[in-house]
């Protein structure tokens, strides 16, 4: 018999491990993204009991892995020690690449096809590349293609230095291409159409980033795991959280892209992040198998979609439906984690739930859906203070999420996030 999200047979979340998120700082970070994966995994599979050998597929998001990386997950899975026959495959969803990473896993277990699935996502966004442009990829082409030593002399003197201007992928990843607009305008256009001040935006940013260190100094982190770079320096922290800002400081930094008129700044937005998180999903009968330990249950999955312009929105569309179709409230999700891509993003989503105007016209509601309590929205804090690795974000506030519900003794949470190209991603969860 099928659940209401579809499901033949429950998906259990056993165990799940991140590294900690590094800040870009300018050059490329320490790891790469499959160092991050397997750091994470061999972690995470040394305390299980059963064997890399015995999982059946390995799914991971990546967005933009290195040039060695090709199916980085496939990478990974024999790093870990997966062995030759384990498949594994790579997904790419931009932000909530690690979240369909975990539906997809999901999916297969609910189906029978696997009963233990490795998946997550992970990102080295430091290490996104740098492209030639057209001008200098026509030149080489022209030179590979030059037989005669005198025609590759007359292609070297056309050389020209502004070829050496590269195409840097990380701004153009973060560029709609349809709409031509960045990330960051589309948080304006949020912030504009929900009214949402400057001081809000930085008032919540400042909450963010004293709630992260919060729990960085009580130890509420328990999913994160140590690295060690080839220098023998330690990782063991989310190095982007800034413990001492103030509203003061805040208030100082410029707009980012609208100079004159815009509220979005490097303070409100979330930072150029590397990291991995990774899950451990089960079904029922490899749960009594192996004895295995259960944190939580993946009750339902949902996408959304809506205009790319109001991307930030994407939670909003991708929730109310598993929502409705559980005959549940707002109130009823004893925590959520949205993820905070901006943080005019989260305050847009919330607004939105509390606009009947809103939930009229875009969601087909009668009325205003409801409100979310603040104490009850990302009590950890978020990626405007610890970075938004966009390949591994969508498992990190789904095995976060799990350790929030367990110390509160809740049991339903709602992960939530929003995708560049104008999407959403939601997970509905449940502590065991």
């Amino acid at each position: 018999m099928t659940n209401k999200a579809g499901y033949l047979r429950n998906v259990y979340i056993i165990d799940g491990t991140r590294t900690p998120f590094l800040k870009a700082r300018g050059e490329p970070g320490p790891f790469s993204a499959s160092d991050l994966a397997v750091n994470a995994g061999r972690e995470l599979l040394a305390r299980l009991p059963f064997s890399p050998t015995e999982i059946g597929e390995v799914i991971l998001g990546c967005v933009s892995p290195s040039d060695t990386e090709a199916n980085i997950a496939r990478i990974v899975a024999l790093r870990l020690g997966c062995g030759k026959s384990v498949p594994a495959w790579t997904v790419q969803r931009n932000c909530a690449s690690a979240m369909q990473a975990l539906d997809s896993a999901a999916l297969d277990i609910a189906s029978g096809r696997h009963d233990i699935v490795l998946a997550g996502g992970t990102e080295a966004m430091s290490r996104a590349p740098l492209i030639w442009n057209q001008k200098a990829t026509q030149w080489f082409a022209g030179l590979a293609n030059a037989r005669k030593p005198i025609d590759k002399l007359a292609k070297i003197a056309e050389f020209r230095f502004n070829f050496l201007n590269p195409i840097i992928s990380i701004l153009n990843g973060l560029t709609d291409p349809v709409v031509g607009i960045s990330m960051r305008h589309t948080a304006e256009n949020l912030a504009a159409r929900f009214a949402i001040t400057r001081e809000e935006m930085d008032l919540f940013s400042l909450r963010s980033n004293e709630r992260v260190a919060k729990a960085q100094a009580a130890g509420l982190f328990s999913e994160m795991i140590p690295m060690i770079g080839s220098n023998g320096k330690q990782y063991n922290y989310d190095d982007g959280v800034r413990p001492d800002t103030t509203i003061e400081k805040l208030k100082t930094l410029k707009p980012f892209f609208d100079k004159k008129f815009g509220q979005i700044t490097p303070g409100n937005s979330s930072q150029i992040t590397d990291g991995a998180a990774l899950v451990v999903l089960a079904s029922e009968e490899a749960v009594k198998r192996y004895n295995l330990p259960v944190m939580g249950r993946i009750v339902d999955c949902q996408w959304g979609a809506l205009e790319p312009e109001q991307m930030g929105l994407g939670p909003v569309f991708a929730a109310t439906p598993i929502i409705k179709r559980h005959q549940l409230t707002l109130d009823d999700i004893a925590y959520w984690e949205i993820n905070e891509a901006f943080a005019a993003q989260v305050i847009a989503c919330v607004r939105a739930w509390e606009s009947e105007e809103f939930c009229q016209q875009e969601l087909g509601l009668s009325k205003a859906f409801g409100k979310i309590d603040e104490n009850r929205l990302n009590v950890d804090g978020g990626a405007v203070a610890m970075g938004h690795p966009v390949g591994a974000s969508g498992a990190r506030i789904v095995l976060h999420l799990l350790n929030v519900l367990k110390r509160n003794n809740a049991k339903t949470g709602m992960a939530a996030i929003c995708i560049g190209g104008g999407q959403g991603g939601a997970m509905l969860i449940e502590s065991l």
